[in-house]
């Protein structure tokens, strides 16, 4: 225990969880001196020179003294490459199968000993020191990674076979950990780095170390922790855009330094990048070309994000306490509907009470979609802890079944929450997913329309040291067997597959609503991204937005932290502030605690007015987030996107990190400091529209745009159609006239339903006629089918 650990040890102690937290402390300290293998002696090691190669279908293998390099492109244009004889799989990232290699590739020699490898989007050579290179087709250099380095202990050495002898510990328990590794890489000056998940420090990643490790913010030695890590890395530079992914889920740390290109006769500071992991194997995946290929490209590699349900895409709103009963959530669901405040789900946390709501459907095979009031759904807060009581119908099937993680000796391992010690299922096994995913029909028995899970880090209260399991308890790992090193990274997307699967088959026919605390890459396909609050303060505005626009960047879109969590009186502008961005944001969810604090009545009329518009605009936009999400789950592009989206060689729009593109055809600016109310807007090129007063703008620009309390700027491009809500409850088109002597367009796909529907896109085109007029067009001709509004 170090001096940090005796603060903290204090600091817990002096709480209801003091003990509690302790207890748990040694637990994990003693079962982490049994079941993790000793310290040994390590020797450094690097591959060492080429001495062959053998081609195979897209790719092939280049072997060297102490190791081997396999490479592969695949038919969606990702490339593979993995150390010391690694493979693409086993995965939990990619979507089924690895894709079938690309026969048009082909590994040849290369000048001085080297190999180079011929893709239609990316160029890959390799040196006969293991240096790889990777540019673009005509040359230039988007990366270059040198010979990695690992440290392995003495008589654990592969020798260039890709077999290690599993390290054994004293009681003979096997440890699956492979070699702890090294990989440094250059890049072009210009570059800029963004993604490794939701990070609330800024979309762009700045100079610093960043933990690869699921946890709350803070809790690390290095800054951007984050409760959803990814070990995905997007480079944009004036070459082009790079999506690196290491596929590997041990502890780590990426840390990154901007370049500097020289001036005169100075010389370039090529940007920087060092990844660091604990073990597991040295592979990685490669996407390279313009941003919204290379997010297809990764959604075809780790599949394409879920289609929430349309009710999910409206304003939601945590109701924060100990369980909630039914009194307490119809008034909630009236006091939005008395202030004329749009809602369409209601979040619970806390366990249930007894008493269940009206219209439970329990032990029906398919339950109704659960509504509150009205058209208002409820969603279930989920955590994976289960409480060790004998006589617990879950607890008991789970001992029974054997689905709780163990430690080295073969006991199950105790956690510790806010409500007592628990046991955790091994996620990691496909026979526990299947058992788990059958009781989420108590859920649906509760009116649940959708689930939450929280507490999936997973996360477990601890009075010192860090607030997980112990690092030696063991993990399915689909069969393979390995300990919570390994595990822990994906522990919350196994958790939300299994969530999945079961709402899924439990409520045939209708989509699921799964919204995960963490997560890993690959998560998108179980649902959306919800890692709670936003830190307080002003500060907090900018976090969720670069949590979202991270998130996106690494394949979920549909995410957002919680949006005025706070009680309303303690700050009128920031709660509003905070309402406006969350409007324009994929999920968006407000808070309270106990249907008091934080509810927008509470403050005086103005406040309510401008939250009112706020909410009415997101409802208004319904069509139009509908169809980003459908677009999202066809193409991989996010809905909320950076604003050097379709401009990634503007090198002004890369350092801009307080304003985003909702799809193409809105730019949104939110107020994210105090007092403000006018700001700066850093402008793509092309015709930008001020939606509230109708000025144009031409860009590449930064101008000046008028950001009242009542309201944020929104900017619409010229030429864009915007599908919008009618008053009726119908869809209609809203067009903004292009730029003369220029046309414009959009599209609209329609909500498929609860079901799984692909309907068919519906594409406009915008074009100026003589007098000044606009006509919009279908796309393969007849009528436009939907009003038509020109603003």
């Amino acid at each position: 225990m170090d001096a940090r650990d005796r603060v903290r040890s204090v600091t817990v102690g002096g709480t209801g969880l003091g003990m509690r937290g302790l207890r748990a402390a040694w637990r994990r300290r003693r079962a982490d001196a049994v079941g993790l293998p000793p310290q040994r002696a390590e020797r450094a090691r690097t591959p060492g020179e080429a001495a062959g190669a053998e081609p195979g279908p897209g790719g092939g293998t280049v072997r060297f003294e102490r190791s081997v390099l396999s490479l592969r492109v695949t038919v969606t244009g990702a490339v593979f490459l993995g150390w010391d004889g690694a493979g693409p799989e086993p995965s939990y990232a990619l979507a089924g199968a690895c894709p079938a290699p690309d026969e048009r590739a082909r590994l040849e020699p290369d000048k001085d000993g080297g190999w180079r490898l011929v893709s239609e989007r990316v160029l890959v050579t390799v040196s006969r020191h293991g240096a790889v290179e990777l540019r673009t087709p005509g040359g230039a250099l988007l990366r270059r990674d040198s010979p990695p380095r690992w440290w392995e202990s003495h008589g654990n050495a592969g020798h260039a076979t890709g077999e290690r002898q599993p390290a054994r510990g004293d009681d003979g328990a096997v440890a699956t950990a492979g070699p702890r590794w090294m990989q440094r890489s250059q890049l072009p000056p210009d570059a800029r780095f963004f993604g490794l998940g939701g990070r609330t420090e800024g979309p762009l990643l700045r100079g610093g170390a960043y933990r690869l490790w699921n946890g709350a913010p803070g809790s690390g030695s290095t800054h951007g922790d984050a409760s959803v890590t990814m070990p995905v890395l997007l480079s944009v530079a004036d070459a082009g855009a790079l999506l690196v992914f290491h596929d590997n889920s041990w502890d780590g740390v990426v840390a990154v330094r901007e370049g500097a290109e020289g001036h005169g006769s100075g010389h370039d500071r090529p940007a920087r990048c060092e990844v660091r992991m604990t073990g597991g194997p040295l592979r990685y995946w490669v996407v390279a070309g313009a941003p919204f290929r290379v997010l297809h490209g990764w959604a075809a590699l780790t599949g394409a994000p879920a289609v929430p349900p349309r009710w999910a895409l409206g304003p939601q709103h945590l109701l924060d306490g100990d369980g909630a009963a039914e009194p307490q959530v119809r008034e909630l669901v009236e006091g939005f509907r008395a202030h004329g405040l749009p809602l369409r789900a209601v979040h619970l946390a806390g366990m249930p009470q007894r008493g269940r709501l009206r219209g439970a459907a329990a032990g029906t095979a398919t339950p109704p979609p659960g509504r509150a009031v009205d058209e208002v759904r409820l969603v279930r807060e989920v955590g994976p802890g289960v409480r060790p009581v004998t006589g617990c119908p879950v607890h008991d099937g789970g001992h029974a079944a054997g689905a709780f993680v163990r430690d080295a000796r073969g006991r199950t391992v105790l956690g510790a929450t806010s409500r007592g010690e628990v046991v955790f299922p091994d996620f990691t096994d496909r026979t526990v997913r299947k058992w788990w995913g059958t009781l989420y029909a108590e859920r649906l028995g509760q009116q649940a329309a959708g689930v939450w899970h929280t507490g999936n880090e997973p996360l477990s209260l601890c009075a010192f040291g860090e607030r997980t399991l112990p690092r030696s308890a063991r993990h399915a790992l689909e069969g393979r067997g390995g300990d919570h090193r390994e595990a822990h990274n994906v522990y919350a997307l196994a958790m939300a597959k299994a969530g999945y699967a079961g709402l899924l088959e439990l409520r045939p026919g209708h989509r699921p609503l799964v919204l995960s605390q963490a997560g890993w890459a690959g998560m998108q396909r179980y649902g959306g991204a919800l890692p709670g609050a936003a830190p307080p303060g002003w500060e907090g505005l900018r976090a969720a937005l670069s949590l979202v626009l991270g998130l996106g960047l690494c394949g979920v879109p549909y995410a957002g932290p919680d949006m005025a969590a706070g009680t309303v009186p303690d700050s009128a502008e920031l709660y509003v502030r905070a309402v406006q961005l969350g409007a324009y944001l994929p999920l968006f969810r407000t808070r309270s605690a106990d249907g008091s604090g934080g509810l927008p009545w509470e403050g005086d009329g103005r406040v309510l007015e401008r939250v009112r518009a706020a909410l009415a605009e997101r409802e208004r936009l319904a069509p139009y987030l509908m169809t980003l999400a459908q677009l999202a789950h066809r193409t991989g592009a996010p809905y909320v996107r950076p604003l050097w989206w379709q401009h990634p060689r503007d090198r002004r729009l890369r350092d801009c990190e307080d304003a985003f593109l909702l799809g193409d055809a809105l730019l949104v600016a939110p107020v994210l400091e105090p007092g403000a109310r006018a700001r700066q807007v850093r402008l793509p090129a092309g015709g930008w529209y001020d939606t509230a007063t109708g000025r144009r703008f031409d860009g590449p620009a930064t101008v000046r745009v008028a950001a009242p309390l009542d309201r944020v700027p929104v900017l619409a491009r010229a030429g864009a159609v915007v599908p919008v809500r009618d008053p009726d409850g119908g869809t209609a088109l809203e067009v903004w006239p292009p730029v003369p002597g220029r046309t414009g367009g959009g599209l609209l796909i329609p909500d498929p339903g609860e079901g799984y529907g692909r309907p068919e896109a519906e594409r406009f085109t915008v074009r100026g006629a003589r007098g000044g007029a606009v006509v919009v067009e279908r796309e393969g001709g007849g009528a436009v089918g939907y009003p038509v509004r020109v603003r």
